[in-house]
């Protein structure tokens, strides 16, 4: 693809509302503060999500070019996606890893939890995938127009710490977890 080609991943913004759609809900809460002053405060209200750092038999980084609404752009992310209500964290990052790349995962762990925000009740979790292998091809949801690519580990690193994703922390955690990044202190 040159610069010059539309990206066939990339959608086309129809309309916008001010209202909540989709996935996410936005609540508006009271509180109390302590000196006795009431404040408003807008929340964010989502499911548990689940990012998977997802290292091939080969060493290779795996990551899936998709259209992200908020930045508007295709950009290569971790594979991952909501975990389902009752849904254990590891079994939906498997499942999210599958569908989105047609590979399964050697082992899998959860290697960190953290809020999306502090105005957020949505509970994001990061995966450890090693030894993954491709057994199948790719199964998107419906909403879902990917493309699984593969980096070689360095370049895979490069471009979790670039910034150019949208769960770079928790692409962080995994990439310390799989002992890609230690700390300098």
């Amino acid at each position: 693809m040159t610069a010059a080609e539309p990206d066939t991943l990339a959608w086309t913004l129809k309309s916008e509302r001010a209202r909540p759609a989709g996935y996410l809900t936005v609540r508006c809460r009271t509180y109390v503060q302590p000196d006795g002053r009431e404040s408003d405060w807008d929340i964010l209200v989502g499911p548990r999500t689940v990012a998977v750092v997802a290292l091939a038999e080969d060493g290779q980084g795996i990551l899936v070019r998709q259209y992200r609404p908020g930045p508007g752009a295709v950009l290569a992310e971790l594979p991952g996606g909501l975990v389902a209500d009752g849904e254990d964290v590891v079994a939906g990052a498997a499942r999210e890893l599958l569908e989105e790349t047609g590979y399964e995962a050697g082992s899998l762990q959860v290697v960190a939890t953290t809020y999306l925000a502090s105005y957020a009740t949505h509970v994001r979790y990061a995966a450890l995938a090693r030894d993954c292998r491709k057994v199948a091809e790719p199964t998107p949801d419906a909403e879902e127009f990917v493309e699984p690519i593969t980096l070689p580990r360095d370049q895979y690193v490069a471009h979790i710490l670039s910034g150019r994703l949208t769960d770079m922390d928790l692409g962080l955690a995994g990439l310390v977890a799989a002992g890609l990044l230690r700390p300098t202190v």
